[in-house]
């Protein structure tokens, strides 16, 4: 069984990015991501366009971006 998380943690890794991502109850996902700007803009346009092949996308929000100094996340886990 593939979950929809899954290919959003092997992108993630490929981008160099850290993290969590969560499914939830509502069907929809949720997450944080850490690391270069430009790669998190680059995951960003994933999930907005492509996401996961068995996803649905109706609609992508970002909320609390910031600027960080040091990393909180050492990989990019799925949280359950």
């Amino acid at each position: 069984m593939s979950l929809p998380g899954f290919d959003m943690k092997a992108e993630g890794k490929k981008l160099g990015l850290v993290g969590w991502v969560q499914n939830t109850d509502e069907g929809t996902v949720q997450g944080q991501l850490q690391g270069p700007i430009s790669k998190v803009r680059h995951m960003q346009e994933w999930l907005e366009t492509r996401g996961s092949p068995k996803s649905h996308i109706d609609r992508a929000n970002f909320r609390n971006e910031k600027v960080i100094v040091k990393l909180d996340y050492s990989d990019f886990q799925i949280v359950k």
